[in-house]
């Protein structure tokens, strides 16, 4: 009997059916950043990282140009069970001229769409409103000045054109996420009137109505960024109540709330209220600081709540994280296999039973048992799914990483 064929049949057991899990993990598309590849540099020479964003560490063989990014991202791919979806900022579109953000059209992409069908993945988007001349003092559509807001309100706009584009060429629809750095180091005099600009702009950005076939639109939170630690413009309470009531989808990143606050909780209470939930799933230590996901507590628990709400095809995960002091495939690669991971971990639980434990106050059983599931083969699972999957198993992948560094990244 295969190690395979022995878990599965502890997992049947509880009546958990180990095929059924694979088969429904191999369908979920995780959007994987590209800003991992060449720490958030982008494409349009900009400069310096600013809007609360910091990227530490020199780690040998960064992406430098589109080419390599791309080879990068196959490279990574090609280690990662599944078909997923790849998450673009604007601040890497490929250009022969300079071309300014609120100037941006679908063309400016069509390398990117072009890359996306010869793998076979799909396309996020991220309007960029920060490391920009116009990104005064952190304040794009909150700014005071109406020119300034006018640029960025452009932006958002073009923005949204490119996501249908993605959504259109690739028949997938693309998320166009909107994260916007404004805020203030200090205690503010006024926290009203940038949110009532910030709700006006946003108004703009929305007010042509985008076929959801091709776009599905949402709106990101953070609670604070170096440099703008005492107020935050777009805070959660804003987006949350400006989604609701706007038909944009709530985005929850795991980073963006305060140090012993988890976004696990938020997930079941939004299905409620929302058809789809988008989330950015990173790791933060002591603050928002994007470090590789890894298969800890918090992530399980962002798993289970979405495999115990059956909501696989409501919630849109992607990831966000950018560590340049370690080789920067093997992040995506660690982030993305324990992200599916966790996904496998919640679907090997017999959730209805724990369900009817917890119904029925069972409560001393359900400790026991959920105790003892933390030690079943998982592993012995997992690597089935590697195996069907045709990707390498957590003891052989980081041979191949090794091997690109060798040949590839270290020419670099």
């Amino acid at each position: 009997m295969s190690r395979y064929q022995s878990a599965k049949g502890l997992y049947g057991e509880f009546g958990v059916d180990a095929d059924a899990a694979l088969e429904a993990l191999a369908k979920v598309k995780i959007s994987m950043h590209c800003w991992q590849g060449d720490d958030v540099s982008g494409f349009e020479n900009a400069g310096s990282l600013t809007g609360g964003i910091q990227t530490t560490g020199n780690y040998p063989g960064k992406a430098r140009n589109p080419a390599e990014l791309f080879a990068d991202i196959e490279k990574a791919f090609s280690l990662i069970p599944g078909k997923h979806k790849v998450n673009v900022h604007a601040c890497y579109s490929i250009t022969d001229k300079k071309v300014d953000r609120n100037e941006l059209e679908p063309k400016h992409f069509t390398a990117w769409i072009d890359f996306a069908k010869r793998i076979g993945a799909g396309l996020d988007f991220n309007p960029t409103f920060f490391s920009h001349p116009k990104a005064d003092g952190s304040l794009t559509l909150s700014h005071p000045d109406k020119k300034i807001r006018k640029f960025w309100i452009e932006h958002g706009k073009c923005s949204r054109k490119i996501a249908e584009a993605f959504g259109k060429a690739l028949g997938v629809p693309a998320l166009n996420n909107l994260w916007i750095p404004d805020g203030y180091k200090d205690i503010p005099a006024d926290r009203l009137s940038p949110r009532k600009r910030l709700k006006e702009s946003l108004d703009e950005i929305y007010s042509e109505e985008l076929k959801s076939r091709y776009i599905i639109d949402s709106v990101e939170s953070k609670v604070f960024g170096i440099g703008l630690e005492s107020y935050t413009v777009g805070s959660h309470e804003f987006y949350l109540t400006y989604a609701a009531r706007n038909k944009v989808l709530c985005l929850l990143d795991s980073g963006h709330y305060h140090p012993t606050e988890v976004i696990s909780d938020k997930i079941p209470t939004l299905l409620l209220f929302f058809d789809k939930l988008a989330l950015h799933v990173t790791r933060a230590v002591r603050w928002d600081s994007d470090h590789v996901v890894l298969f800890d507590d918090e992530l399980r628990e962002i798993a289970k709540e979405i495999v115990r709400s059956k909501a696989l095809e409501r919630v849109l995960i992607g990831l966000d994280f950018f560590d340049a002091s370690i080789n920067r495939i093997a992040a995506w690669v660690v982030g993305m296999r324990n992200m599916q991971k966790a996904l496998l971990y919640a679907l090997l639980l017999p959730n209805e039973r724990f369900a009817s434990m917890q119904s029925a106050g069972q409560f001393s059983e359900l400790m026991a048992v959920q105790e003892s599931f933390k030690l079943y083969p998982l592993g012995d699972v997992w690597d089935e799914f590697c195996r069907r999957q045709s990707v390498p198993s957590d003891k052989d992948w980081f041979k191949d990483v090794q091997m690109y560094e060798n040949t590839v990244l270290a020419k670099r």
